[in-house]
């Protein structure tokens, strides 16, 4: 049909009956999950966070939760390193935490393939260049994950998210999603080299491999 396109249209439908499939299926290991993070980590078990979505718009994103609540003297959260527990580097290593978004998923605030949602706060730091990444939902996996994910510097995984933009297609969500098994079978690319994740991003302009997006 006219105005129908696999980026309006067939995408969607796909990523509704994909997730709820995805969700029947691993619901026996969501479960165990779950219950692991409430024995090893207590309450809660979700780690919810505002990210940026299609059109900028923020939405909640769910994760099962990696680290502790430990604070420093002065009050404040510990850095990631000394909350990140060997149980939660486990369930990063295999992706397990972020089954969760599989819910974000069918309710459409993701999508199956997509460049990864950032935190909302880096909203206003973005070129309108950069903005473009959110022409489309954000996913769990995405072009910029299967071409290196954390170990990859944030100006190429914006050249990477850019690129997915403008020529997503079915083709291009299946090829995503068949490198996405084995890079995290791998646990390839979790952390940033020097961090357990990734470091904040700062907008810094630095010159980016013009062979990075392909």
């Amino acid at each position: 049909m006219r105005g129908i396109t696999y980026k309006t249209a067939w995408k969607r439908l796909l990523d509704i009956a994909g997730s709820l499939l995805i969700i029947v299926l691993l619901s026996p290991l969501l479960l165990i999950a779950a219950a692991m993070v409430r024995f090893k980590l207590g309450s809660p078990i979700f780690f919810t966070q505002e990210r940026l979505g299609l059109n900028g718009q923020s939405f909640k994103i769910w994760k099962f939760r990696s680290m502790t609540n430990c604070v420093g003297a002065d009050g404040e959260l510990l850095s990631d390193e000394y909350r990140l527990t060997k149980f939660g580097k486990l369930l990063r290593d295999i992706s397990v935490d972020e089954l969760p978004q599989l819910w974000n998923v069918l309710i459409g605030d993701m999508s199956l393939i997509g460049p990864r949602p950032f935190i909302a706060e880096y909203g206003s730091r973005y070129t309108s260049e950069q903005m473009r990444r959110h022409d489309v939902r954000p996913g769990i996996s995405g072009w910029a994950q299967v071409m290196g994910r954390n170990s990859i510097s944030w100006n190429q995984k914006f050249i990477l998210d850019i690129w997915y933009v403008d020529n997503c297609s079915f083709l291009t969500d299946l090829k995503i999603l068949f490198m996405t098994v084995p890079i995290v079978l791998k646990r390839s690319g979790v952390s940033a080299e020097d961090h357990v994740t990734m470091p904040e991003w700062a907008n810094s302009e630095e010159p980016v491999d013009d062979h990075a997006s392909k």
